[in-house]
């Protein structure tokens, strides 16, 4: 896919590699330079790719990065967990390093585990990689091992989300427009892409509003269930990213008495 960045992009990209190459040490052979850090070659050797691309690249030039070299220039200039991120945001580029089948972070699993109302946490294709008792209690039918966790999927195509989630058809549009928020961020990863096709093509419903583009802000607030063993239930729904990884959601239901 060809990502068209942006002048002030290519820039801050370019001042980016630049900065960090000159910070890594040229080693033994070349410790009394004068100029810091690796000569460009010399980062282009390490990292397997064009003296003149890098060159380029760190001019601000409008040249492709792939994901690939962008992996390989991260490793030859041991780019910490955040710089890399920070690298791929720039470049427009997925970061092969993230896996589709990642465990969920630690720090969301202690979250949701700590809480003791409903709480579960989304991946970037918002499949339920976490959840607590209370969770599983309420969203009986999406949070258990007999389902494919999928929070769209439960939603637009399973008949208990029907059931459970009053006003139905304007929670289930109102939910794939914050999911779009999402989209603008992710769609260059194919599961991303293939998780919409595959719903577009099974629900109706999904296929109309997702050819309208609304788009929202996932903000939370009141949230009611018609529960099949509980009754109606209110909540107050608070959503929350990662610092270290905000593709995953931490999301909590807080009960209340309603309106």
């Amino acid at each position: 896919m060809t990502v068209m960045l942006s002048a002030d992009q290519r820039r801050l990209l370019g001042e980016f590699i630049r900065a960090h190459r000159e910070r890594v040490p040229p080693g033994e052979s070349a410790s009394r330079r004068r100029t810091p850090g690796l000569r460009r070659e010399e980062l282009a050797a390490r990292a397997g790719i064009s003296g003149t691309w890098c060159a380029w690249i760190e001019q601000g030039r409008p040249v492709q990065a792939s994901a690939e070299a962008l992996n390989r220039l991260s490793r030859a200039l041991s780019l910490t967990r955040a710089e890399r991120a920070y690298l791929f945001e720039l470049a427009g580029r997925l970061d092969p390093d993230i896996k589709p089948h990642a465990d969920a972070p630690t720090s969301l699993l202690a979250a949701v585990k700590a809480v003791s109302h409903p709480a579960y946490g989304l991946d970037r294709l918002w499949n339920a990689c976490c959840w607590n008792r209370a969770a599983a209690r309420l969203f009986r039918g999406w949070l258990d091992d007999n389902h494919q966790r999928n929070l769209l999927r439960f939603v637009f195509l399973e008949q208990s989300a029907r059931r459970l989630i009053p006003r139905w058809e304007s929670r289930a549009r109102h939910l794939l427009a914050e999911f779009r928020a999402d989209y603008a961020r992710n769609f260059r990863d194919g599961r991303v892409r293939d998780l919409v096709d595959a719903i577009h093509r099974e629900s109706p419903l999904f296929a109309a509003a997702w050819n309208e583009h609304s788009v929202q802000h996932r903000e939370g607030g009141l949230r009611s269930f018609n529960h099949a063993d509980d009754g109606q239930l209110c909540f107050v729904q608070h959503t929350f990213n990662l610092a270290e990884r905000p593709d995953y959601k931490l999301v909590m239901l807080v009960p209340t008495t309603g309106p």
